[in-house]
């Protein structure tokens, strides 16, 4: 129980998340691929709306700062023309890329930086962490590896 509960807080843990525990579980802890994959992406999942409501204060206090809220409207300026074009499976594609950063956490702050529909922005991330889960699964089990 306690390994499950380190992978669980590993899997909280931005930046990291599920990239970094799914191959914890499979290969340091030797647990079922699958259990370890549905365990992990629904806790990554399941993290999104706490991180809405995180990132929303965030921002609420970066804006605050003029030197940050200048950046951020200028960010927002450059960007809104993709993130409109591409929303919903831009973040998704986003999230799904299988690098420490790209993740829910991430996800939910592109979100919210352009003021994306929630609810839309919550299942783009969720579809991105399922794929990313899908990806470090298989090539922590060695059914694919980039390094071949």
């Amino acid at each position: 129980m306690r390994d499950w509960l380190y992978l669980l807080f590993i899997t909280f843990v931005p930046g990291i998340e599920l990239r970094g525990s799914v191959p914890l579980g499979i290969l340091q802890f030797k647990f079922n691929p699958i259990k370890v994959f549905l365990i992990l992406t629904v806790a990554n999942i399941l993290i999104i709306p706490l991180v809405f409501l995180f990132w929303d204060f965030a921002l609420f206090l970066a804006r605050k700062i003029k030197f940050i809220d200048n950046y951020l409207k200028r960010l927002d300026a450059r960007s809104r023309k993709v993130i409109e074009k591409y929303g919903f499976w831009g973040l998704a594609f986003f999230v799904a890329i299988p690098l420490p950063g790209t993740g829910a956490y991430t996800g939910a702050f592109i979100a919210e930086l352009f003021d994306m529909d929630k609810r839309k922005a919550f299942w783009a991330i969720s579809l991105g962490v399922l794929v990313a889960g899908i990806i470090v699964t298989v090539m922590s089990m060695g059914i694919f590896s980039i390094s071949r």
